[in-house]
């Protein structure tokens, strides 16, 4: 896989609107690398507290921006329709720079490690070529749940 849209993120995400924040996957390389962006626009319903007559992006969208695209990365391609990717920690998170409606966040996730279901993941996102937020991510790889829900093997054991 190299560039998903939208409807293929949502292929291997649980998330949705409102809080899908990847418009598009550029790269993939599963266990390696990803590259995507979202883009901001003044529709987001967080604006309408964050804050009123100075819209600002909140850092913890911009962490899970960053989670949901390195939990995508950190999957084995025959795994993405059967586990998910847990944020377990945030470490050494910085926030440099302000992001508003009308930004393109440019995302990158890099693997760092992944052992025994954990997955380490190092983050960064920019604005116009300026870096607006670092970090690393540790992931809890699991079993999806709904995987099972029409499994009647699983259900009956």
């Amino acid at each position: 896989m190299s560039s998903l849209d939208v409807r293929e993120i949502m292929k291997l995400l649980p998330h949705r609107y409102p809080l899908l924040l990847i418009d598009r996957i550029t790269e993939l390389e599963p266990m390696v690398f990803a590259r995507g962006y979202k883009n901001i626009s003044i529709g987001e319903p967080v604006f309408s507290g964050h804050f009123p007559g100075n819209p600002l992006l909140p850092g913890v969208y911009m962490i899970e921006a960053l989670a949901q695209l390195g939990g995508t990365t950190i999957l084995q391609p025959g795994d993405m329709a059967r586990k998910v990717p847990y944020l377990a920690a945030i470490d050494k998170a910085k926030f440099r720079r302000p992001v508003v409606p009308g930004d393109r966040l440019d995302m990158e996730a890099r693997v760092v490690k992944v052992k025994l279901g954990i997955g380490w993941v190092s983050c960064q996102a920019s604005v116009d070529d300026k870096v607006v937020v670092t970090a690393e991510l540790m992931f809890s790889i699991v079993s999806d749940p709904s995987s099972f829900a029409n499994d009647a093997s699983v259900l009956h054991q």
